[in-house]
């Protein structure tokens, strides 16, 4: 794990299920490279805990503000702290 690595976890609210948020969250944090999951809570949130470079996880931020263009984000509650490096992936979470 090298020194940059950082972690983001952070819920989104809104319209956010059913509109392939996780989709694309996934996508946009594969094409960051950064690592951890996206899944759908049954609140009707979404969840996101990622990890990697700060600067790579302020843009994927900035992504779930705004979301796919189906989707209507109200607010997004995030929190920061140090990368763990416990995944190896970018996963989207079915099953909560």
């Amino acid at each position: 794990m090298n020194a940059k690595t950082a972690r983001l976890h952070a819920n989104v609210f809104g319209r956010v299920q059913g509109v392939s948020f996780r989709y694309y969250t996934a996508r946009q944090a594969d094409a960051l490279e950064l690592t951890g999951w996206v899944a759908n809570r049954y609140d009707g949130s979404v969840e996101v805990v990622a990890e990697g470079d700060k600067a790579a996880l302020q843009r994927l931020l900035v992504f779930l503000h705004r979301g796919p263009s189906s989707a209507r984000v109200d607010r997004v509650q995030a929190d920061w702290g140090e990368g763990t490096g416990e995944f190896d992936r970018f996963r989207v979470r079915y099953s909560y």
